[in-house]
């Protein structure tokens, strides 16, 4: 039998973006006090939520985005933290230093300070999403921050698609895992390829719940932006993998969320895979490849 009678109402707040980053941020405000005024005590952006997604090109003009960390956004959102008393979640484009930037999600507590901060560690760079130009490999490993009611791990987009990611930062104490995400369709793709993009994309986060006993919220946002539409579809899935709340495809949203983390103890115990793991014989992980 449990006795965890933690929970936690968490907010995922999903929106279009367009070239006025005022009025990006202005969007993300309104979407986080309305989660807020809603009981939610964790809120959580889509990624990099303050502008349209300019990975689509290789831009220099691009990099003017960008801004330290402390900095205005962020504290801006310090600000609303205190102001609500709630925690944020964050995903940002970071200035580290003169030619240097990240890809940085921030974690603020409920009194405003900065809790924590994870750097992207997986950095695609394909058609149309052409990060590498932008961003430098995350430096800080696998993070977790302990907010008032549960123990966070911020992994970002891509870092979604890599189970080593979700097991590490599970092995680290996180009992949920936040993916911050900007994924659409290309416009040229036919609707039986955007539907499977669409179930690999859910079905590897739930993989994750499932194989980690962890709850899994993912952050998408909406609207076309050159040649992506993002396809929206924010959900949280319990640790079982069960889909508990998920949101529309096109429209701005509130989802909101009810995390019983009892679920963690049932799931762990029936499905003991943490228990199970045989870690000495898992030397080849650190391998690029074996057999060749």
């Amino acid at each position: 039998m449990t006795t965890d009678a933690r929970t936690l109402r968490l907010g995922l707040i999903q929106h279009a973006c367009g070239p006025d980053r005022a009025a990006n941020v202005a969007t993300a405000v309104r979407l986080i006090r309305d989660a807020a005024a809603r009981g939610c005590q964790l809120v959580v952006t889509q990624e990099l939520f303050a502008s349209t997604y300019f990975p689509q090109v290789q831009d220099e003009a691009g990099f003017a985005l960008a801004e330290p960390i402390p900095g205005p956004t962020s504290e801006r959102l310090c600000n609303l933290a205190r102001e609500l008393g709630v925690e944020i979640s964050a995903s940002l484009f970071e200035k580290r230093a003169p030619g240097v930037f990240h890809n940085t999600t921030v974690t603020l507590a409920a009194d405003g300070a900065i809790a924590g901060k994870y750097r992207k560690m997986h950095i695609p760079d394909d058609p149309r999403f052409y990060e590498k130009y932008y961003f430098t490999p995350g430096d800080l490993g696998w993070q977790t921050v302990k907010t008032r009611q549960a123990t966070a791990g911020t992994l970002v987009c891509w870092d979604q698609w890599f189970p080593e990611a979700a097991r590490l930062t599970a092995l680290r104490g996180a009992e949920l895992l936040l993916y911050p995400t900007a994924i659409g369709w290309f416009h040229g793709e036919t609707p039986q390829e955007r539907a499977r993009q669409k179930d690999a994309w859910q079905t590897m986060q739930r993989a994750h719940a499932i194989a980690n006993g962890v709850f899994v919220a993912a952050i998408n946002r909406v609207g076309t932006e050159g040649d992506l539409t993002f396809w929206g579809g924010s959900f949280v899935a319990d640790p079982g993998g069960r889909v508990i709340a998920q949101a529309g495809q096109d429209d701005e949203a509130v989802l909101i969320a009810d995390c019983d983390f009892a679920r963690i103890d049932e799931a762990r115990q029936g499905w003991p895979f943490l228990r199970d793991r045989r870690i000495d014989a898992y030397d080849g992980l650190t391998e690029r490849f074996i057999g060749d």
